[in-house]
């Protein structure tokens, strides 16, 4: 028996070893039946595999989702220190070209100072700057922005000083300085005197205008430098209206001040050059 077998083994290795064009039955069963248990085994492994391969997947696009919410935190906050920088060059820019420009026209000097705290005091509305007499600060020198006149400094401190705006200008106080005004481009033609600020309707009254004074609506008011308070050539505001004044002998103007007094945070102090009286063959003993 275990010839025959031993035989009809040998048989069938060399029979399936030949060269044949179509597989035998057993082969066609055994083939079929594996292929079919395979089939069985193979998509359960398949959906596990998939199952696992999709939470790895999924985790890299959390992954992927979190550092684009990174990245688009990081560049929401860097486009607004980009606008904060790009604005703050464009004022630094702006503020440079006004001070070198009045520098060529008047020879002044400019101090940057910013506004630390505003009064609302009715009857005493002043903001404090943060630069004193350590900084060479004075009483009485004018303060500026880039728009036009801001006010007078009215106290100093070493280290602060005390502004008075020109909405304070009342002719009725002994304590306000009215402004000695003149018209840019005809500055030895025109000539008022800036008083009054009506707070209602946010314009300046110019009065003792003359009677023959070209004064026209739309020129713009400069102040003229007399009277030693505030330096020439500082804009001031453009006219608006031209009325006939007390006794029909001179005229009445209003102004519409060139800066706006809202939100103030940077002024320029103005410091005016002094001059030497000294005679040339003066000699100090």
């Amino acid at each position: 028996m275990l010839m025959v077998a031993f035989i009809v083994f040998i048989a069938i290795i060399g029979f399936s070893l030949s060269d044949r064009k179509e597989l035998t039955w057993p082969e066609k069963v055994l083939r079929d039946t594996t292929g079919y248990v395979q089939m069985w085994f193979y998509k359960p492994a398949g959906w596990i595999a998939g199952f696992f391969e999709d939470i790895g997947d999924l985790r890299r696009v959390y992954e992927e989702n979190e550092q684009l919410r990174m990245t688009a935190a990081a560049y929401a906050r860097d486009k607004v220190t980009y606008n904060f920088i790009k604005n703050e060059n464009e004022r630094l820019q702006k503020e440079l070209h006004f001070t070198e420009q009045q520098k060529q026209m008047n020879n002044y000097s400019y101090l940057i100072a910013q506004v630390v705290s505003v009064s609302n005091d009715a009857n005493n509305r002043a903001m404090i700057i943060n630069l004193g007499s350590k900084n060479g600060v004075k009483k009485n020198m004018a303060v500026v922005n880039i728009d036009g006149l801001i006010g007078i400094v009215n106290s100093v401190t070493p280290f602060t000083a005390s502004v008075t705006p020109i909405t304070e200008l009342n002719e009725t106080s002994p304590n306000s300085n009215s402004i000695a005004a003149t018209i840019e481009g005809r500055e030895n033609e025109s000539f008022g005197i800036l008083s009054t600020y009506n707070k209602e309707t946010g314009r300046l009254s110019m009065t003792r205008i003359p009677e023959n004074d070209k004064l026209e609506i739309g020129d713009t008011v400069i102040t003229s430098g007399s009277g030693n308070i505030y330096p020439r050539g500082l804009r001031v505001g453009t006219i608006e209206s031209k009325q006939v004044g007390e006794f029909a002998l001179t005229y009445t103007a209003t102004v519409k001040p060139s800066a706006s007094f809202d939100h103030l945070t940077e002024v320029f102090v103005v410091s005016v050059p002094e001059i030497d009286d000294s005679e040339p063959g003066d000699v100090e003993e």
